[in-house]
């Protein structure tokens, strides 16, 4: 088993969380991102800068029972598929049958930014989000 972390758009809080939470386990975290970021941790990919090519990474290292950590709702749809436990960096565990509702969601934000609509952006990082991060990521380690 290892964590594996979709580093891209992976707020620091969440990359400090999974590196305690790792150690305290004995689980190696692997961060993946573009080499136009830089992350410190102990196992860490850099990826050229196709914006696709981090999730492509992770989909290639992922094997049943990791555990990824992603906000990418396609990269969750995928590993999921393949047996992996997924989670976003609020907490909120993605779970194989409600993915395909959020993909759909996600297609009908996207026509709807294109027709020149608006949709709401993301809401501030909170130190509650932080605190639910780490009891989800707790409790899926706790399951294995």
């Amino acid at each position: 088993m290892k964590i594996l972390v979709d580093a891209d758009a992976c707020p620091k809080s969440v990359l400090r969380i999974c590196m305690h939470v790792g150690r305290k386990h004995g689980i190696q975290v692997w961060t993946v991102a573009s080499f136009n970021h830089s992350i410190e941790s102990d196992h860490h990919l850099a990826v050229g800068a196709d914006p696709q090519e981090a999730d492509f990474k992770i989909i290639n290292m992922t094997g049943k029972g990791d555990i990824v950590v992603t906000q990418d709702w396609g990269l969750a749809a995928v590993v999921l598929g393949k047996g992996a436990k997924c989670l976003n960096p609020t907490g909120r565990e993605f779970h194989s049958d409600r993915i395909e509702f959020l993909l759909e969601e996600r297609e009908v934000k996207s026509k709807l930014r294109r027709s020149g609509g608006r949709t709401k952006g993301p809401k501030k990082r909170t130190a509650e989000d932080d605190r639910r991060f780490e009891i989800s990521l707790e409790r899926i380690l706790l399951k294995e």
